[in-house]
């Protein structure tokens, strides 16, 4: 009996806070090319997720946390790349780091608006 009371404890148990999420936005899965440059670097990826405050890339371009970029994504159906004018990469984790989108133009804020409007709700 102590037994089952025990795993009726663990079941009930409430999960556990992911404490390190500081996400402000929801994220949409998207799986877009970009490209990110800033200083002497350059570089390319896959943008995985895509929120309206930042996105996450894969990339063979290793970076660091604080750096800043330019970034591009080329989605489907734009006809010219969605450029964020400041990105700041805030983690970094193997080949994926994510970035928060600092200064955008207008116009590129609502053609990332946009897009989103027509992602899927997901990401990690």
């Amino acid at each position: 009996m102590a037994v089952k009371a025990q795993a009726l404890k663990k079941a009930q148990a409430p999960k556990k806070d992911r404490g390190t999420e500081k996400r402000s936005h929801p994220r949409f899965t998207a799986q877009f090319r970009s490209t990110f440059s800033g200083g002497q670097r350059e570089g390319q990826g896959k943008t995985l997720d895509l929120s309206d405050g930042g996105c996450r890339i894969e990339s063979d371009h290793p970076v660091v946390p604080n750096a800043a970029f330019e970034c591009r994504i080329y989605a489907p159906g734009l006809s010219w790349p969605l450029r964020v004018d400041e990105a700041q990469v805030r983690w970094v984790k193997g080949n994926v780091f994510g970035l928060e989108f600092i200064a955008m133009h207008p116009d590129e804020r609502t053609k990332l608006r946009q897009l989103i409007a027509n992602l899927k709700p997901g990401g990690r």
